[in-house]
């Protein structure tokens, strides 16, 4: 209920905000496309679309929807969304709840982007057999693809029974497949999300499979599985230690192959310390969730002003020659 009153009044209040600047020294080309911020906002809060006006007011750089299946689903029953206050974290059982791709892409069309990149994070119905989830992807992708500056899929949230079992060299190489045949009628920028709870040799295949389809990039990482904690996924601070060593894994895997796909980093990154970790390690690009939850817009301003110092400290003038900097 939280949430969706939430959603309500940041939809009303999109409507009315106006925009707000962000230093233009923090902008960016990934993927071919222009970021004005490295920071994002994760896929998961705004499920159906409804809130991009408000969001894009915001200093984030780029917004990403969904999850969006095919056909509307309730998802889990309540309660679905607990919190854990003290350790910044959550755990979310939702099951991809969502109004379905023609509702999500009604929203998504009426949106005030204010020149931000949108992402659209896809999903198969939970009612889809996994022989049947390439067909999901592919449908959704060719809708999404005319509308969307980029494209997520994810198949590696712990809430939908059996989905994570696509994450496997088969599974994804079907998805992949599939996918691709539309990707020959229009090109946009496509990415696969990945769990924290991968082995090495997993995460290892998901590199070849990417460079060997092409695909733009990786999103690390989905949430967490901690068993003692209750069923669903977790996010935040209880999940930064996995997600980090995930991506920095990821992120010499990428080196190594000679790839030229990019990691965007996401779970547990809740302080200008854990971006510096990304960043550091040889990422670029990061979206938040929880952190955004639990400290609310005041953390992207943070953010901003500490990579003004940085600048300043380094003798820097953009997000490319900081990005440098850091790495020597």
């Amino acid at each position: 209920m939280v949430h969706e009153l939430t959603i309500h009044s940041m939809s009303v209040l999109g409507r009315l905000l106006p925009d707000q600047e962000i230093n233009p020294a923090l902008s960016l080309n990934v993927m071919g496309l222009e970021f004005k911020s490295p920071i994002g906002l994760a896929a998961g809060l705004d499920k159906n679309a409804e809130v991009i006006n408000y969001m894009t007011h915001l200093p984030f750089g780029f917004v990403e929807v969904g999850t969006v299946t095919p056909k509307a689903q309730a998802g889990n029953d309540k309660p679905r969304l607990f919190r854990y206050p003290a350790e910044e974290s959550l755990r979310n059982r939702m099951g991809f709840n969502n109004q379905g791709a023609e509702e999500v892409l009604i929203n998504l069309k009426k949106a005030d982007r204010r020149g931000k990149i949108i992402g659209v994070n896809l999903g198969k119905n939970k009612i889809t057999q996994n022989d049947d989830a390439p067909k999901d992807y592919a449908y959704l992708y060719q809708k999404f693809a005319p509308f969307a500056d980029y494209l997520v899929i994810n198949v590696s949230s712990p809430n939908t029974p059996g989905l994570r079992d696509l994450l496997k060299d088969a599974g994804l190489r079907q998805i992949f497949e599939a996918v691709d045949a539309e990707r020959s009628i229009m090109k946009r920028p496509l990415l696969v999300k990945v769990s924290p709870d991968m082995a090495l040799e997993e995460l290892s295949s998901v590199v070849g499979l990417v460079n060997e389809y092409k695909l733009d990039g990786i999103i690390a990482t989905n949430t967490t599985i901690m068993k003692e904690r209750g069923e669903g996924g977790i996010s935040g601070k209880l999940l930064t230690k996995k997600a980090r060593e995930t991506r920095e894994f990821l992120l010499k895997e990428i080196k190594n192959s000679k790839s030229t796909c990019e990691l965007i980093g996401v779970g547990g990154i809740s302080s200008y310390n854990d971006l510096m970790d990304f960043w550091r390690a040889g990422g670029k690009l990061v979206q938040i969730y929880s952190s955004f939850i639990f400290q609310g817009p005041q953390f992207l301003y943070e953010i901003e002003e500490q990579l003004k110092i940085d600048f300043k400290k380094r003798g820097v003038k953009n997000f490319e020659e900081f990005l440098h900097s850091v790495k020597n």
